[in-house]
């Protein structure tokens, strides 16, 4: 009985030792740029195999929040942090630093068969505030626009609501999904939807939009000329060291990181 006491306290006492040698890093926050961290995660860990990545979504908000309470190591977020989110984190002697991983595009999308192929700025405004509500209004079919539109945390919401909206509030008859995904699912579903979704989220089953007849993609992306481009960034609470700088330096490598931007679909750094 003494011997196997002994036995389970050596197990025990390895386990853990393990568990103290071994890397873990938690990535939190934008659901935009969780394709990036989870193929960036997957083959760091192949090439750190002692430290483990942890990658979940839930919002740009989210994240940015999670990286000022402490409970994650990296926070992931489609739009730049906010004043008072900097404020907060001082006042708890947190200081994110900010690293643009990857740039991408938000792009109008809708259901395959609807006919209308380019909106403008002003257009979009109008059906996302609810003023516009009849397709014939833009060009499409005599039916009601279903409005499909992110929830208030993403930060994807938050560079519409700045770039398209102009500050203006989505109408309160918009559907609000939590995720890119939600958001490509729902408009694939529906003949007479229309949201909008990351470059890298387009698929077969969307028809993405031009804005003011000019087509998202890398190109206009980096020169600037499609009207809703913005950088994709992740934050650490200071400068980072140790496992957590391994893994932002793997994700900003032209030939490691930034190969796997570009294979996401959204448009690397380099």
């Amino acid at each position: 009985m003494r011997i196997r006491t002994i036995l389970l306290t050596m197990v025990g006492a390895m386990i853990i030792a393990g568990t103290s040698w071994a890397g873990a890093i938690k990535v939190n926050g934008s659901t935009t740029v969780l394709p990036i961290g989870q193929a960036a995660a997957e083959a760091f860990m192949k090439e750190n195999p002692n430290i483990s990545v942890s990658i979940s979504g839930g919002g740009s908000g989210n994240g940015i929040k999670a990286i000022v309470d402490g409970s994650t190591d990296i926070a992931m977020s489609s739009r730049f942090i906010k004043d008072k989110e900097i404020a907060m984190a001082v006042e708890k002697n947190r200081y994110p630093v900010p690293f643009a991983v990857a740039y991408d595009c938000i792009v109008p999308v809708v259901h395959p068969s609807n006919p209308v192929s380019n909106l403008t700025l002003d257009q979009l405004k109008g059906l996302y505030m609810g003023t516009v509500k009849n397709w014939k209004e833009v060009g499409g079919p005599d039916k009601q626009v279903v409005v499909i539109s992110r929830d208030t945390s993403s930060g994807t919401y938050e560079v519409w609501e700045e770039k398209v909206m102009k500050k203006e509030r989505v109408f309160a008859g918009a559907l609000l999904q939590a995720s890119n995904g939600a958001v490509a699912q729902a408009v694939a579903k529906n003949p007479f939807a229309i949201g909008y979704v990351g470059y890298g989220y387009l698929n077969k089953d969307l028809k993405a939009l031009t804005v003011n007849s000019v087509v998202g993609s890398p190109d206009t992306t980096l020169d600037g000329t499609f009207p809703i481009s913005r950088a994709l960034f992740m934050f650490t609470n200071g400068w980072p060291e140790g496992d957590a700088a391994k893994f932002i330096n793997f994700v900003l490598n032209p030939n490691k990181g930034q190969k796997l931007v570009k294979e996401q679909g959204f448009v690397p750094l380099f």
